[in-house]
């Protein structure tokens, strides 16, 4: 049994989706390190196979999958790097406000390098998707293409596949859009990949450790740093207003009370090309002890970006499927609470957790938990 999925945007994070998918090929159960499930109903991730993709770089369109994921400016760390031709060749996406003006004053090995092609209308999209049998279409836009983004959404759903968005534009999080999706029975998780181990995932469990153990959390910062095209294009802070709004909420979310606007700062803070894919995170806690005795927490976290959203990005293209398997349309909410940062309903981590092991195990065609909203 295959997953067919579609990619838009064969950046960093695609490039180590697709190496992983070949890695993980290769291996037996026992040799999986890395993943958070081997198996999801009868999915393995060996089953997941590229069957359409899209982007606008000359360097990508027209090109193998195979060959386009080791293109400029991708610069992930290769750690599979026999990827076989799949046959597939990227096509020439839409643009639209996909690519920001200021990436064009660098290099060309650093940025987008637009191919001088047609760009496809709606139903150009919609017919590849429908001819290759596409199952799960996954959203790898650049942060600010919100215009971008919802013309994909649009595809998918004239298409009837299911959607994983992976950037912080509101679609799953959207009432309008999610019901859509449920009207069609077609199923969606978003919105905004949550990594592995990453900034995000760590800053919420010690800020839920704080509410749980009774410490008053006053203030926090989280100050990220990379040199991939994700952080070259966020230096366009116009570009930024939902990437903050879904990391901020992320940890409001689990907090005890909320903290005001002035007392939370999280957010993409620069640009360092050297780092590549490498993505440096600078955490700060202070808060209240008993007795109101003050303490103060840092930390930094240094992690490869890309293949740390493909670990749970291989997950979630299989919920979906499975979703798609037992007929389940509109919003899968325990998958989009424990992969994403800004779901529809938040949970802490332990309850998306649960919630997402009761929407796999399950037998019946419906999920487990009910969604009520944030629990502790």
């Amino acid at each position: 049994m295959k997953v067919n999925i579609a990619i838009v945007g064969v950046g960093n994070c695609a490039s180590a989706l697709i190496q992983g998918i070949q890695y993980y090929r290769q291996r037996s159960s026992e040799q999986a390190i890395g993943l958070m499930n081997w198996q999801i109903g009868p999915y393995r991730p060996g089953d997941i196979q590229v069957v359409a993709a899209f982007d606008i770089d000359e360097r990508k369109v027209g090109k193998d999958v195979s060959e386009a994921i080791f293109a400029p400016p991708n610069c992930t760390q290769v750690f599979c790097p026999h990827v076989p031709p799949s046959g597939v060749k990227v096509q020439m996406g839409r643009i639209l406000d996909g690519l920001s003006e200021h990436m064009k004053e660098y290099p060309p090995e650093r940025t987008f390098l637009p191919a001088l092609k047609k760009e496809p209308e709606l139903q150009d999209v919609v017919k590849v998707l429908r001819e290759t049998e596409t199952h799960v279409l996954v959203n790898y836009l650049p942060v600010g293409s919100e215009q971008a983004a919802r013309f994909y959404a649009r595809a998918a759903l004239e298409a009837g596949v299911a959607l994983f968005n992976c950037m912080p534009v509101f679609i799953a999080s959207d009432p309008k859009w999610a019901s859509e999706f449920e009207a069609r029975r077609l199923p969606i998780i978003g919105d905004d990949i949550k990594s592995q181990l990453g900034a995000t995932i760590v800053h919420r469990v010690l800020t839920d450790l704080f509410r749980r153990r009774g410490v008053r959390l006053d203030r926090t910062y989280q100050l990220n740093t990379g040199g991939n095209t994700d952080f070259l294009n966020m230096l366009n802070r116009s570009r930024l207003a939902s990437k903050k709004r879904s990391k901020t909420e992320a940890v409001q979310a689990v907090a005890a009370e909320r903290l005001e606007a002035e007392n939370i700062h999280i957010g993409p803070s620069d640009y360092v090309p050297w780092q590549k894919d490498n993505k440096v995170c600078f955490i700060r806690m202070e808060g209240r002890l008993f007795g109101d005795v003050p303490m103060n927490l840092e930390l930094r976290l240094s992690v490869e970006d890309s293949p740390n959203s493909a670990g749970v990005a291989i997950d979630a293209i299989r919920c979906a499927k499975l979703a798609l398997d037992r007929g389940l349309g509109g919003i899968l909410y325990g998958p989009s609470a424990y992969f994403c940062k800004h779901p529809p309903k938040q949970f802490n981590d332990d309850v998306a957790y649960q919630m997402t092991r009761a929407f796999i195990e399950a037998a019946a065609g419906h999920e487990v938990s009910h969604p009520g909203g944030r629990q502790g």
